[in-house]
């Protein structure tokens, strides 16, 4: 009753919008220096970068302690994403977010265990009342790992207000040792009006890089006429690390004019998608280096959009001279300025605007149904961020969906008539993405009737494939018939070559076992810690299903004292 109580005061005041955001309430999560893998807003794909990547000195299991006293209000174990992760909130409206984490601390480790053996299933998702978890500040919550779709060793941070929005950590004295400017990767140039030029052009131009000797940037001279916008691809790194990551603020004037400011503060997940509309999406599919375009365009609501004039774009005139400045700092303000000048003049264009036009031109905001062969395409409408053409072809079992440099917002579905497949492998069959090397990777595929479809976010081409192949198991750490008493678990090598593992499920002498799969290594290990086993001989049977059904059993006995 006392721990009630005591909850219901912590939080009976929490705040509903927070103006003031407190410096000295959150303390750091981890006892090591904090160098960072990646910063908060940081492009990524399909998607801003919602915390801190903090180093872990390469290893997994280093203690994680909760920054201020709250409760535990919500666990979620996924073999992909953000994997083993923690939800604390706490008394002041904010939450903490912790991932990747190899496992939690004994008491979270047991409701977790005994959930999952109560559900019989490794991934769940539990949202436990405020009374049910209290957390202290300084309490050991977990350790690290590399779960989900992590890269390697690390922790994944987060703060988030009292909307689930992610906030910078930064913002809250969380601090970083950090003496180094941003680096700059390239300037660009964008002719956006329909008379619009840029050098004779009315293509986006990169423009070439003066160092000066202040450590600034100038960008060689450039003539221009009409509505013009530009764009950087640029970092930041911290001290003690050598990785790339993103930068704080882009502000920019012209002739000493702000005209456009992005901050990377705050944002919502529901925005976090419009990441490909801020960048130049086909630069970077092309030359793997993101482009900030620092204007905004329509169909980008982006709230890190915090100012501009006239959306960041610059209407230069004939026979008039100006200068435009990009200055790029970092979370201590250190900065880097580029200063590019601008000659305004009308001149005969020499390279017209690069548009390639098809028969299927696309309104933005209509939704469109194309048929090609025995595909059909439906894009919905506000799927694409502006009118395009799209070269869509079919030949054979094979859909050429345009290529991936033009970003989607939404799915957009893609079906197929199989009325002339027979046999017994219909129920086999999937619509797949060909990759770089042109291999099929399965799309998850649903069939009505005659019609087989799938949904998508990424132009490409497409194929329909059968998969009529089981999945295979082979065990690592021991083998049938043999003692295996000196073992702490059982590890089992899965794979499936075609479109890949969708479920698995493992007994031992009929009950049922927790199996952690690691997809990036394909391991499922059982620990014998749970001590689902009986004196001496144990029968362990694993089922595993591929993503169209095919199922592979194996059985094994083992022995242990």
């Amino acid at each position: 009753m006392k721990r009630i109580c005591y909850l219901l005061i912590l939080f009976g005041n929490i705040l509903v919008a927070q103006k003031n955001i407190p410096t000295d309430y959150f303390s750091n999560p981890l006892d090591i220096p904090l160098i960072l893998a990646g910063s908060f807003g940081e492009l990524r794909n399909n998607h801003f970068h919602s915390g801190l990547d903090i180093k872990t000195q390469q290893r997994e299991g280093i203690p994680v302690y909760a920054p201020a006293d709250g409760y535990v209000s919500r666990i979620k174990i996924s073999h992909y994403g953000y994997g083993k992760a923690l939800y604390i909130k706490h008394p002041n409206g904010y939450s903490t977010v912790y991932a990747h984490l190899k496992k939690y601390g004994d008491t979270i480790q047991k409701i977790v265990k005994n959930a999952q053996y109560k559900k019989e299933t490794f991934e769940i998702e539990l949202f436990p009342k405020a009374a049910e978890i209290p957390i202290k500040k300084g309490e050991l919550i977990g350790y690290t790992g590399n779960t989900g779709s992590s890269g390697g060793p690390h922790l994944h941070f987060e703060i988030r207000d009292a909307n689930s929005r992610p906030m910078n950590p930064l913002l809250f004295g969380i601090e970083i040792p950090d003496t180094k400017k941003p680096i700059i990767n390239g300037v660009f140039a964008y002719p956006l009006g329909k008379n619009a030029q840029i050098n004779q052009s009315q293509n986006p131009i990169k423009l070439r890089l003066i160092l000066q000797k202040d450590g600034s940037y100038k960008t060689e001279n450039i003539t221009a006429f009409g509505k013009i916008g530009f764009g950087v691809s640029t970092y930041d790194q911290q001290n003690g690390a050598s990785n790339k990551n993103g930068v704080y603020k882009i502000e920019t004037f012209c002739n000493g004019i702000e005209k456009f400011e992005v901050t990377f503060e705050k944002f919502s997940f529901s925005e976090t998608r419009y990441l490909n509309r801020f960048i130049d999406y086909e630069y970077y599919k092309n030359n793997r280096s993101r482009v900030q375009k620092l204007f905004r365009q329509p169909n980008n609501p982006l709230s890190i959009i915090k100012k501009e004039d006239k959306q960041g774009c610059i209407v230069i005139e004939n026979d008039l001279t100006s200068t435009y400045t990009i200055e790029v700092s970092d979370f201590k303000n250190n900065k880097i300025t580029i200063s590019i000048p601008i000659k305004g003049k009308k001149q005969d264009i020499l390279k017209p605007r690069d548009i390639t036009k098809t028969t299927d031109f696309i309104y933005a905001n209509e939704g469109t149904s194309i048929t090609k062969g025995k595909f059909s395409v439906y894009i919905p409408a506000d799927a694409l961020y502006e009118n395009v053409y799209l070269d869509i072809q079919a030949k054979s079992d094979t859909l050429k969906l345009h290529k991936d440099v033009i970003p989607l917002h939404k799915n957009i579905t893609i079906s197929t008539d199989i009325s002339n497949y027979k046999g017994d492998h219909l129920d086999k069959l999937y619509i797949g993405r060909l990759n770089y090397k042109g291999d099929p990777y399965y799309n998850y595929t649903y069939r009505k009737g005659d019609k087989l479809s799938a949904k998508t976010k990424k132009f490409g081409s497409y194929i329909l494939v059968a998969d009529t192949t089981v999945p295979k198991i082979k065990p690592i750490n021991f083998q049938n018939k043999k003692w295996v008493s000196k073992n702490k678990t059982l590890k089992i090598k899965i794979t499936d070559d075609l479109s890949g593992i969708s479920s698995y499920r493992a007994t031992l002498n009929g009950k049922f076992i927790l199996m952690e799969y690691n997809y990036k290594k394909n391991v499922l290990t059982y620990n014998f810690e749970d001590e689902i086993i009986s004196e001496s001989e144990n029968n362990l049977k694993l089922i595993v299903i591929d993503n169209v059904g095919n199922n592979a059993t194996f059985e094994a006995t083992f022995f242990r004292k």
